[in-house]
């Protein structure tokens, strides 16, 4: 009974968290164009890119021969939603539905919060986690992506089919969240899983290209970008130019970009990394031999860290998928990623000072700038390192006690008759 108590209380708290938080947020988008917040640079994009894209997309296509339009098919999908509803504006109604993917992101981590051996961590993490960042989750499509990932690895321990069925979908939205599979465990688990997902993301592409033209044109544009600033990459560039490199930062693709000498083999470096890191996730795949609830959770974030700090882009909305994964760690008390959650929680508080609040140095490549993204990026270099040596070591069979084979001191038996004797 005292356990109920306590738990109702909780739960109370959160919901009274998140109610005050997201309105917070909500006032913070309707201040959107005041300078520290970014002067309109945060909503821009849905307001305008993604309305225009939902235009476009209502016609029967994908948008082709343009830049920005970097994102999987699944991704049409979520920018039409809002068309569907019965809103006058395009804006609002986006604003609606990711705060609806927000609600259902944290009442998914409270309900398995409140589960026995369960935590209510996860669900704090989120609620309080995600203002961190402003305005900024409401104004973009990463929460509804973020969702499909945290729900597959909710489900995991009731359906596999489930979980494969969701990070598929996932996947077709934002191609990261096809790494939650990661950590499936062997046998029947994963091929159920993995099965699953293979059935599901064939199907919904066949749809999707059924109903839309060009639902391959978002390679041609991917395939094209160079090393972000705001990339651990671009941060080492940014500090080049003190030292003379004589690059600048230009608008590209969507994000703003370095571009000039060596940054070629900046941008093949980073992807040679994304190879390594792959690799090493391939390897502790191959030789884990523990597997706790919590071993999928953490895979997954440790394999989003990986790839996070090895892309040429960071967005600051990429901490969404880490929040929520971070989220989903903690739910479990046998997570071994404690550590890593509280440096994404900080490396997330550090994000904003870089976007919305100065990004102008970090563009200029003034050494405030350049500092705060050395800050930002260590810490999830940092975290990234620790998660994988963290999951690594969980995933590992415990050492057990090997009985003494030495007599004591003063003892006249054989060590054979002392292991006889035990």
């Amino acid at each position: 009974m005292n356990r109920l108590r306590v738990n109702s209380g909780r739960v109370l708290c959160v919901t009274l968290a998140w109610l005050g938080t997201r309105a917070l947020m909500l006032w913070l988008l309707t201040h959107d164009t005041a300078r520290l917040l970014g002067g309109g640079t945060v909503s821009g994009e849905a307001r305008h890119l993604y309305s225009d894209w939902s235009g476009v997309l209502a016609r029967g296509s994908f948008p082709v021969h343009d830049t920005l339009w970097q994102y999987p098919p699944g991704a049409g999908v979520v920018l039409l939603a809002p068309r569907m509803l019965p809103w006058p504006a395009y804006f609002p109604a986006f604003v609606l539905l990711t705060l609806a993917a927000d609600a259902l992101v944290t009442a998914a981590l409270t309900r398995t919060g409140r589960r026995a051996g369960r935590s209510l961590r996860g669900a704090a993490l989120w609620t309080c986690g995600l203002p961190l960042l402003l305005q900024l989750p409401l104004a973009r499509y990463d929460v509804q992506a973020t969702a499909l990932a945290v729900l597959s690895l909710l489900v995991l321990g009731r359906s596999t089919r489930a979980c494969g069925v969701l990070g598929a979908l996932g996947a077709l939205v934002k191609a990261w969240p096809a790494l939650v599979l990661l950590g499936t465990p062997r046998g029947a688990a994963t091929r159920r899983a993995w099965g699953w997902a293979t059935a599901a993301s064939v199907t919904a592409f066949c749809v999707l290209a059924v109903r839309f033209d060009h639902p391959l044109s978002f390679l041609r544009e991917q395939g094209g970008r160079g090393v972000q600033i705001e990339s651990l990459g671009g941060t080492a560039l940014n500090l080049a130019r003190h030292a003379g490199w004589p690059g600048r930062a230009r608008y590209r693709y969507g994000a703003t970009e370095l571009v000039g000498p060596h940054v070629a083999a900046v941008a093949a470096a980073c992807l040679a990394l994304t190879v390594v890191a792959f690799g090493l996730l391939v390897l502790w795949r191959v030789r884990a031999r523990r597997w706790t609830e919590a071993t999928p959770f953490d895979a997954a974030l440790s394999a989003v860290l990986l790839f996070t700090v090895t892309s040429r882009v960071i967005s600051p909305q990429y901490m969404v998928w880490l929040l929520g994964l971070a989220a989903v760690c903690l739910t479990s008390r046998h997570t071994s990623q404690r550590p890593v959650a509280a440096l994404v929680v900080a490396a997330t508080a550090l994000s904003t000072l870089v976007f919305p609040m100065n990004y102008g140095e970090v563009m200029a490549g003034t050494w405030t700038g350049c500092l705060l993204m050395l800050a930002r990026n260590g810490i999830l270099a940092v975290a990234a390192v620790l998660s994988l040596v963290r999951l690594w070591r969980s995933a590992q069979p415990r050492q057990k006690n090997v009985p003494a084979t030495e007599p004591r001191p003063g003892s006249d038996r054989l060590p054979e008759r002392a292991l006889s004797l035990s």
